[in-house]
């Protein structure tokens, strides 16, 4: 039977949108937001029902109408910790997005446009493989802070797809191999997984800084930022996600106009570029005792998988850890098809919130 599977992944100035029957693709399109578009929200929130039009004005453009559609995938968001997998939308899970009761973040956003959509279509709304899923062990979420426990927030849907993708690959089931995962993309984040389980990881705001954000930085200067008297929460918020890293740095989170400036003989450029890479290389060498030091490769993905001098960068820092396979590209809106054939195929478990 064919199923038309609709999925929605919605990024901080674009809202990627796909259609597929069953494997095959039928259309995939980036809608991209100018900035002065985005500007005229306060809030994520309230850009759904911009969204929403921008989604289904891509289904009319291709043909479809939402009566066509047989399930709706969305992006998972910044949930509290949950499973990785399948998880039918529902009102608890709609409230913590509304309610902006989660930390605030684009992907929370496909949770809330799948549910719109599947309800005008009259099926089921879906997310797969959260930002937030894992299934730590205890010992992994403590931190040195009572207060404080460590969550796993990563780029786990395109991390799991390339893990199956490279088992599969080498002929083998990712359920039985270890693997060190690292994304790399306008965030960066890093992941552990044994046997088909995330165990640990490192979130975009706790590792090496990326294009767009500051990554791990001294506490006790931050700090001294939080209580300067010169910026509010909100600010500090964008230091951490949107403002920080390369922006911070150079100015720019465009990694092609970086490799211009590199290319021009900046040496400022040169340095933040490399400086980069060398802090994921610190982040692999952090998670391999979380396998203990026992992982059949570790794979770089995402955009930034692309760029030769930074993987080469990576190589040199990180190689004497492992095999280091390069599976560049995001892979998100595939991983989200497949994840909700497996669900419409009753081939794979849902939960709820």
């Amino acid at each position: 039977m064919d199923y038309k599977i609709l999925v929605i992944n919605p990024g901080s100035t674009s809202t990627k949108i796909a259609l597929y029957k069953n494997e095959e693709e039928l259309f995939n399109e980036n809608v991209v937001h100018p900035q002065e578009e985005i500007d005229k929200f306060s809030s994520l929130v309230q850009e759904i029902p911009m969204r929403q039009k921008h989604v289904l004005e891509a289904l009319e453009r291709h043909g479809y109408k939402a009566k066509d559609l047989s399930i709706v995938m969305g992006r998972g968001g910044l949930f509290p910790p949950i499973k990785s997998g399948g998880y039918k939308v529902n009102q608890t899970m709609l409230d913590l997005v509304l309610g902006e009761k989660i930390p605030s973040h684009a992907s929370n956003l496909g949770s809330v446009l799948a549910d719109g959509i599947a309800k005008e279509a009259g099926v089921g709304a879906y997310i797969y493989d959260a930002e937030s899923s894992s299934d730590l062990p205890e010992m992994a979420k403590l931190s040195g802070m009572k207060e404080v426990k460590r969550r796993s927030f990563c780029h786990i849907l395109n991390m799991r797809a390339v893990c199956r993708w490279y088992a599969e690959a080498n002929k083998k089931k990712y359920e039985d191999i270890n693997l060190i995962v690292a994304h790399l993309g306008g965030g960066i984040s890093l992941s552990a997984h044994r046997n088909g389980v995330i165990i640990d990881s490192v979130s975009d705001d706790n590792g090496p800084f990326s294009p767009e954000r500051a990554g791990s930085v001294p506490l006790m200067d931050f700090i001294e930022l939080c209580y300067s008297g010169d910026f509010t929460k909100k600010d500090m918020q964008k230091k951490v996600r949107g403002n920080g890293g390369l922006r911070s740095l150079l100015g720019t989170s465009d990694g092609r106009e970086v490799m211009k400036r590199i290319e021009a003989g900046d040496k400022e450029a040169a340095l933040a570029w490399e400086a980069m890479g060398y802090n994921i290389a610190k982040y692999i060498a952090l998670l391999a005792p979380a396998l203990k030091g026992k992982f059949e490769a570790i794979i770089l993905t995402g955009g930034l998988a692309n760029n030769e001098p930074l993987i080469n960068t990576i190589k040199e820092y990180a190689g004497w850890l492992g095999k280091i396979e390069v599976l560049p590209g995001e892979h998100e809106m595939t991983a989200l098809a497949l994840g909700g054939l497996r669900i419409i195929r009753d081939n794979e478990a849902v939960s709820e919130m």
